[in-house]
């Protein structure tokens, strides 16, 4: 999916089944009538910085204090259902959960104005042009406060 989804920019396989293994509470999978249509990859990490894309992490950081919105992809037939806020204020449940006073991510393909929408403001760190440059030029880092600002749930 991820390969049908975002060619430009291809992670291998073991990037998934790392991410899988180190944060299993992390991944999750939409169904569309009994065919996976859609997925969501996150795990903690460390604040002011991003893993750059197709690495593998080894381990999460002990010191995670920020939690990671690592991969998302809907296949057509999930577009506009709504199911993209909803499994992204899902993770935000769960985030703050755990205890994580923010939520990350680098946006990439034109998304900035979809995670705007979900509560996310572009974070400027210069420090970090080379690793979201890893992703493509426009990319951006975004924030999400989980302590201020609660999403309303979508329905579907």
């Amino acid at each position: 999916m991820a390969d049908r989804l975002h060619p430009s920019f291809p992670e291998d396989p073991d990037v998934f089944t790392e991410r899988l293994r180190l944060y299993p509470a992390g991944v999750r999978v939409l169904d569309c009538d009994g065919t996976a249509c859609g997925y969501l990859i996150s795990h903690p990490w460390r604040s002011g910085t991003v893993p750059a894309l197709n690495i593998l992490l080894r381990h999460l950081p002990a010191d995670a204090d920020m939690y990671y919105l690592h991969d998302l992809a809907l296949l057509p037939p999930a577009r506009g259902t709504g199911a993209a806020r909803l499994i992204v204020e899902e993770m935000a449940e769960h985030a703050r959960a755990k205890g994580y006073p923010v939520m990350g991510l680098v946006a990439v393909n034109g998304s900035v104005p979809f995670w705007r929408r979900c509560g996310f403001a572009v974070a400027e760190h210069a420090a970090m042009a080379e690793t979201l440059a890893s992703y493509e030029e426009a990319a951006r880092l975004m924030i999400r406060d989980l302590g201020s600002r609660r999403m309303m749930r979508p329905s579907l």
